[in-house]
């Protein structure tokens, strides 16, 4: 989850209602082992549902799938896709996919091997599958749930049979998911005679535990916490404005996990609002509520597209009928709606047009970086600050500028299992986060220190220059010296001729850093997804090969083996 505020937009939080579901049909999924029965009954067939997620809500909607499944007599199994061989497919009869798509258009980690194996010429035939395919994503990106469509065409490539048509999810995909299960599932029980009751604990068959209490906040009915810390941790002549966030967590009840995320709920900037207000010849509290309530810094792809239609002379115009996604991006870099207006002249729509062309405003979701062990009854958040000119990020700012000291903020957790420190104390672990990219490690040295592992852990960190934005230095410093931080290797890019990066780091510790996967460390990334996720990979293909000395591909399937193993794990945006 982005520590800079970015929005995941692939993987919205869950309802309260969504949530009520979750905890005790997961504990019964894994106690079952993978096959289950109803109502002391064989079940009239087995559903295999299928996840690919990066923040976790494609798993939690999955299980949700699974709990259906096994409320009309159906058996039910939840499995990562990357840990399903094309054979395993092949043998399989009904299969649900549920995935998330992320950044511009790629699958999720947990999904690319899957995807590879599905593509490659030797996928087998899979005339005997019947199957359906749930996406989620958001439609301000271009390749708007690529993930989900791309496997779903190819299951029909491979000769299996489709039980129901695609239905790809915004943001918001509460409803229309809930939808695609009903109908599903139900077309499912009828197809095989299934009658169930609900219970799902017939013979040989762990029951479902009951769900637990769980906690009622969510971004429609957030926590309203109060912010005990605003603290700037970037020097004076940084570059940048990083800042550390401590939000108490009082009477909520939530309980967090090193690795989980806290989302925000951010306030529009009322300036900004009174700004297009006037530009508009708007006045009213109803029409500036509205306004409020949307997303008016960033430019939604459907007002580009209007105002593109609108004023067809347009700079704007010129590079939307070019079709270069990294032009426009360019271009719209420091712009928001009030830009745009502006530029659109007497073609720009009038506020009642303009409303329906704007999404609404979203939570944004921060990797936490403390641990409950060491601070229980606080979230720590690292956070910079979005500043470009007159831009400024949203929820970035509010934090920064316009919370007032102990003033309330509306929070919900958004859990993350796929990202955390290792159950085994004394597995080594590595830790790649430039910039904000830290957070989540510092929760997770906090942790290994709260609980004295014994495991090593390594630090790769850098950022721009040392003397100004070396966060939680001080920190760093002591955990060293206790012993809890094994390895720190630092690479701030401009105190040199020559730019150092983490990756610069990581291959010149090549033979310690193999040394360490072989021990069986964990390695972790956090940060961009779009630059510095992709050198981490190819520097740690880049190590293992030079290593083994046996070529690329066999790197590749090292490393595709830790990813199985859940030993490589990214949280990147």
């Amino acid at each position: 989850m982005p520590p800079t505020g970015t929005l995941i937009p692939a993987d919205a939080p869950f309802s309260a209602a969504q949530e009520a579901w979750l905890a005790g049909f997961i504990a019964g999924i894994a106690a079952a082992g993978r096959r289950d029965t109803a109502a002391g009954d064989a079940p009239a067939a087995t559903i295999d549902v299928l996840f690919g997620t990066q923040t976790g809500n494609a798993e939690l909607l999955a299980g949700e799938v699974v709990a259906g499944a096994r409320a009309r007599g159906l058996g039910g199994n939840v499995t990562a896709l990357d840990d399903v061989t094309p054979e395993r497919l092949a043998a399989m009869t009904h299969v649900l996919v549920v995935v998330s798509t992320y950044g511009e258009g790629e699958l999720p980690d947990n999904a690319g091997l899957f995807w590879a194996a599905l593509q490659s010429d030797t996928a087998p035939r899979l005339e005997g599958l019947r199957y359906a395919v749930l996406g989620l994503g958001d439609r301000g990106y271009d390749d708007f749930c690529q993930a989900a469509k791309l496997i779903d065409t190819r299951l029909e490539q491979l000769g299996a049979g489709r039980l129901h048509d695609r239905v790809d999810c915004d943001v918001d995909f509460e409803e229309p998911a809930a939808q695609w299960t009903t109908a599903v599932l139900d077309l499912l029980a009828a197809e095989t005679g299934a009658t169930g009751t609900g219970t799902g604990t017939g013979a040989g068959t762990a029951p479902v535990a009951p769900a637990p209490a769980r906690s009622p906040w969510n971004k429609r009915t957030p926590y309203r916490s109060r912010l005990a810390v605003n603290r700037l941790l970037s020097a004076p002549g940084s570059a940048k404005e990083i800042r550390h966030y401590e939000f108490d967590l009082g009477d909520s009840g939530i309980a967090y996990q090193a690795g989980d995320a806290l989302a925000v709920v951010p306030v529009n900037d009322d300036a900004l609002v009174d700004t297009l207000l006037e530009h508009l010849g708007a006045s009213g509290a109803e029409e500036r509520g509205e306004l409020a309530g949307r997303e008016i810094r960033t430019p939604s792809k459907e007002l580009i597209a209007e105002l593109a239609e609108r004023a067809p002379a347009s700079e704007l115009a010129a590079i939307v009928a070019h079709g270069d996604r990294s032009d426009l991006d360019s271009w719209l870099w420091g712009r928001d709606v009030l830009d745009l207006l502006r530029d659109a002249g007497s073609a720009a729509p009038a506020l009642t047009e303009l409303l329906p062309l704007l999404r609404p405003l979203q939570a944004r979701q921060y990797s936490i970086s403390s641990s409950p062990l060491a601070h229980p009854d606080r979230v720590h958040l690292t956070v910079a600050s979005v500043r470009y000119g007159r831009y400024e990020g949203v929820a970035s700012t509010y934090l920064a500028d316009r919370v007032g000291a102990d003033a309330a903020v509306g929070v919900y957790l958004h859990p993350n299992a796929s990202f955390g420190v290792p159950a085994d104390d004394d597995a080594p672990m590595v830790m790649i986060g430039p910039g904000t990219g830290i957070a989540p490690f510092r929760g997770f040295l906090h942790e290994r220190a709260a609980r004295g592992a014994a495991g090593r852990n390594w630090l790769f960190y850098g950022d721009q220059h040392r003397a100004t934005d070396f966060v939680y230095e001080d920190e760093l410093t002591e955990l060293r010296r206790r012993g809890v931080l094994t390895e720190l290797d630092l690479a701030f890019s401009r105190d040199q001729a020559e730019k150092v990066y983490v990756q610069t780091r990581m291959r010149e510790r090549s033979r310690e850093l193999y040394g360490w996967l072989e021990d069986g460390a964990h390695v972790y990334v956090c940060g961009d997804a779009s630059r510095m996720a992709k050198d981490v990979e190819a520097a740690l293909l880049g190590v293992i090969a030079e290593q083994r000395g046996r070529g690329g591909d066999d790197a590749a399937e090292y490393l595709a083996d830790l990813r199985r193993a859940k030993r490589y794990v990214r949280d990147v945006y």
